[in-house]
């Protein structure tokens, strides 16, 4: 297969399509579950996409060692190439390389300010053209208001679509009555894509919770297969 006929049949066009074309540029897009249900994979397996279309994307992580994260990238492309026997895949692969920066930052120890600061200067003083920024590790329980309000201000500001890893933590009920994360509610104004993880039998359902300005808790008919890390229609 041709890298534009994987691009055209991914099922990331299905999420594109139900949450009305995308996250949408200067937006912010959340994919939260308890930890281990496959978050970073989904992550991974969105900027791939759009690295396949000739997009750059930055990776900012607060959990992993930057090894930790490339492998993620590897295995993922791998799986993608031999499933859908990409052509030229080792060129096309060297094409993603180019195309993607990978940032880690410990949470202890920088503010937000910091980290956009940081982010500000690689891709505009560094004149890396970035359309995306997938951030993974991110510890919610500790974040505030403000710092998503400069993050939100931070993706406007350069035209970037921002998309983030929510780990649940504490005791059930996670989710209230209409599926949304308790633990986000007060954060709940700054993003516009929620997205929930959970398993059901052999695979993780998507469900997504909010769309903007609509709360559709509705099932995506998207799943993520655990053997492959791989998002596929249901």
């Amino acid at each position: 297969m041709v890298k534009s006929e994987l691009i055209k049949r991914s099922p990331l066009r299905i999420l594109e399509n139900t949450i009305h074309g995308g996250l949408g540029k200067g937006n912010i897009g959340i994919i939260a579950s308890r930890k281990g249900v496959g978050k970073t994979a989904c992550l991974v397996h969105i900027s791939t996409d759009k690295l396949l279309q000739g997009k750059h994307v930055v990776h900012v992580s607060f959990s992993s060692k930057t090894d930790y994260i490339i492998d993620w990238y590897e295995d993922i492309f791998k799986e993608i190439a031999k499933k859908r026997d990409l052509e030229n895949a080792v060129e096309v692969h060297d094409e993603l390389i180019q195309n993607r920066v990978i940032m880690n930052f410990n949470q202890d120890g920088v503010t937000m300010k910091q980290i956009l600061s940081s982010l500000e200067a690689m891709i505009s003083g560094g004149n890396f053209a970035a359309e995306a920024v997938v951030v993974d590790g991110y510890d919610f329980s500790r974040a505030s208001t403000d710092s998503l309000e400069q993050l939100k201000a931070f993706a406007e500001k350069l035209g970037l679509e921002v998309w983030i890893s929510a780990s649940l933590k504490g005791e059930e009920p996670l989710f209230d009555e209409n599926g949304l994360p308790v633990e986000l509610k007060q954060l709940m104004l700054r993003m516009s894509i929620i997205i929930t993880l959970r398993y059901v039998g052999d695979h993780v359902q998507f469900n997504l919770v909010k769309d903007h300005d609509t709360f559709p808790s509705q099932d995506m008919n998207l799943k993520l297969d655990p053997k492959t890390l791989l998002i596929a229609e249901q």
